[in-house]
């Protein structure tokens, strides 16, 4: 269900609802950013509260608020919401604690949610447990405590679970627009993406942040990726859960599920929804996106006066979706002819400092730079602190950049390699000359590569295929793992499975070589329960021997192999079903070598996967060697794909490993099928 968020997020009334210093402060704030619209505390005795005439109840305000912040306890949560949304109010933000995310401890949160969520009906709420949110283009603030924002005419929104991250990314120094920012809480009825979704809405809006902690609600993500696409504004997130500790706070702190951290990231770039690993990054790549939006390619020009800076650019660029050209000749006759004989001329670009303070000619130099195929143009440039030094030699970089801008139509980012090296101050003169101030190499770079790859155009994804419900786990033996699989297309050995009694009349029936497989072992390598390469039937029981199981799966050795894979799917009840591609064999937890991507897929898709392993060039034929017949691979997983698809609703895992990769055919060699239980 998609409720309109538009009169609760740019309120033209706001009731605050309790006394306390929260409830004082809400009013405090949206006086402080010279809010126009009416604020109405309520409160049963007072008869102002924080200097505002106070109002007996709900009941008692002179129309329906717009929007209400709750600030009284848990229980008294409930009915001032059932009384809100009889009177017609436009939604509210639950400030109070102990609902779903404290059942733990308090025993009795769960069934409160409940009660909850029958008193609000159809009127949006957001928390409860949450700070709230900032409007700041409005100036309107349903928010209880101090904050570091100003008002702003357009700017970038920021959601999260977490108050006091809000708290934080408001502080930041960064000359970065902020719009609004947003807190989830406990998503009891409106989630994150839904809030984000509703912000997108707002013209004023020009990208959208996420601060993921868990995602609840797959269809709601599809939803708000969808709606980002159609109105063409960039989305980034930074998801936790990387950690296993990371995880157990999410799921403590806000009663949602983290997930996996593949599945996260594959569900996250599946939804073209860009990705980053801290707040910083996070900050930098919304202010990249907001100035410049995202980027036409990945090429990318830096100039520096100092060859140390030039190379922690190229240093800082490997790795990522970050590529600095080679200088084209007609860049590099102009720039030999703004900087003289004795520049080494490259990208990056050491520029040297025979012209500092000669704005014309740096002008001519930044421009001649900008003139290749280059999406974006980096200036390194550390300013000097203000309360020691004085910056002004450095504003010819600014006026000459500017000019550079303007002669060359290309976004040109100040990157200062320190970000306590450019000031708040500073970066507003920045984005004032209409450039792009970015704090930090390491942040510059993820913002470029985050911005080059929301400029690529991607087809619209399926949706997600939703897994079913959690139950007790039954494993299925090898044998009948592989015939479910094989009965989808997957193609597996010839073999018997046969009991010890049966194994030397079976041996003596079967194309040698053979491999010999023992029952009843949960990793049958490492518990010696596999032999390969069995040339006889006395080999096979000298094997047997060994290994003295009740029943054997006796098989044909697969020869000519080019390559092993792992091929898996596993629930995940957060992020849909993860499929994970990878070097597969007794080496797969060494290697780590893997691709990871959310069902359905395409075999282009699979291809992708296929491509970004580390054994890829293996697969394709390395140094004169035989490649892997690629179709057969696609096809092997693909069959995987469709026997999931077909047991969605109580399966948990299938597994290959390996899928030994010839030059004629992909073949499971092992398989593993673990499922629910099945009606």
């Amino acid at each position: 269900m998609t409720r309109d968020l538009s009169r609760l997020l740019r309120p033209g009334s706001i009731a605050v609802i309790g006394g306390g210093v929260w409830c004082a402060a809400v009013i405090e704030q949206c006086r402080r950013m010279g809010y126009d619209g009416d604020v109405w505390p309520v409160h049963p005795t007072r008869i102002q509260v924080a200097g505002e005439r106070s109002f007996a109840s709900v009941a008692d305000l002179p129309e329906p608020p717009d929007a209400s912040f709750i600030g009284v306890n848990r229980n008294a949560t409930i009915d001032v919401v059932r009384a809100l949304r009889d009177r017609g109010a436009g939604g509210a933000v639950c400030f109070a604690s102990g609902f779903r995310e404290a059942q733990a401890e308090m025993g009795d949160g769960e069934g409160l949610q409940d009660s909850l969520l029958d008193a609000v009906g159809d009127m949006p709420i957001i928390g409860p447990n949450c700070y709230g949110f900032i409007n700041y283009l409005d100036g309107a603030l349903l928010w209880p405590d101090q904050h570091g924002g100003t008002r702003c005419r357009s700017g970038v929104a920021l959601v999260t679970q977490s108050s006091n991250i809000a708290i934080n990314l408001t502080m930041q120094t960064r000359g970065l627009p902020l719009a609004y920012v947003a807190t989830a809480g406990n998503q009891a009825q409106t989630g994150l993406a839904e809030i984000g979704q509703a912000l997108l809405e707002d013209s004023r809006v020009t990208a959208l942040g996420l601060h993921i902690e868990g995602i609840g609600d797959l269809r709601s993500f599809e939803a708000l990726a969808a709606r980002a696409q159609a109105l063409g504004k960039p989305v980034v997130a930074l998801k936790v859960g990387k950690s296993a500790q990371a995880r157990a706070a999410a799921v403590s702190h806000t009663a949602s599920l983290a997930g996996s951290d593949a599945g996260a990231r594959a569900l996250l770039a599946r939804l073209n929804i860009a990705q980053v690993d801290s707040l910083p990054k996070l900050l930098e790549t919304l202010k990249l996106l907001h100035l410049a939006g995202p980027l036409p390619s990945d090429r990318v020009i830096s100039m520096s006066c100092s060859g140390g800076e030039a190379s922690l650019m190229a240093d800082a660029a490997v790795g990522r979706g970050v590529t600095f050209p080679k200088l084209e000749e007609a860049q590099q006759g102009a720039l030999r002819a703004a900087l003289g004989p004795m520049v080494a001329l490259a990208n990056p670009l050491d520029y040297h400092t025979f012209i500092w303070n000669d704005v014309p000619a740096m002008t001519q130099a930044f421009t001649a730079a900008l003139s290749g195929d280059v999406a974006l143009g980096c200036l390194v440039v550390d300013f000097p602190r203000s309360d020691r030094c004085s910056d002004a030699a450095w504003d010819c970089t600014i006026a000459a950049g500017a000019a550079a801008a303007r002669a060359s139509g290309k976004p040109l980012a100040f990157v200062a390699t320190l970000p306590e090296n450019l000031s708040e101050n500073t970066a507003k003169r920045i984005i004032n000359a209409k450039l792009i101030p970015l704090a930090g190499i390491e942040e510059a770079m993820s913002a470029i590569e985050a911005a080059a790859e929301l400029g690529g155009s991607r087809p619209a994804a399926a949706p997600v295929l939703l897994p079913g419900a959690d139950t007790a786990a039954r494993v299925w033996a090898e044998a009948a793992s592989k015939a479910a699989l094989a009965s989808h297309g997957v193609i597996v050995p010839q073999s018997r499975r046969v009991e010890a009694a049966d194994l030397r009349s079976a041996a003596e029936t079967m194309p040698l070589p053979l491999v010999l497989k023992g029952e009843g072992f949960a990793h049958k390598t490492e518990a010696g329960a596999v032999a390969l390469n069995l040339g006889t039937p006395a080999a096979v029981m000298e094997a047997a021997a060994q290994m003295n199981a009740p029943a054997y799966l006796l098989e044909e050795m697969i020869t000519g192999a080019v390559a092993e894979l792992l091929v898996g799917i596993v629930r995940d009840p957060a992020h849909g079903f993860v499929l994970t591609i990878a070097a597969g064999g007794i080496m797969t937890e060494i290697q780590k070598d893997s691709a990871s991507l959310i069902l359905p897929v395409t075999d282009a898709d699979v291809d992708g996967g296929l491509n970004r392993l580390r054994i890829a060039p293996i697969l394709a034929g390395y140094r004169g060697q035989p490649g892997a017949d690629r179709a057969a691979i696609i096809r092997a997983v693909m069959a995987v794909q469709d026997y999931v698809i077909a047991n969605a609703a109580h399966l948990q895992e299938v597994e290959i490993n390996p899928l030994i990769c010839t030059q004629t055919r992909a073949v499971a060699a092992d398989a593993l099928i673990t499922t629910g239980d099945i009606p």
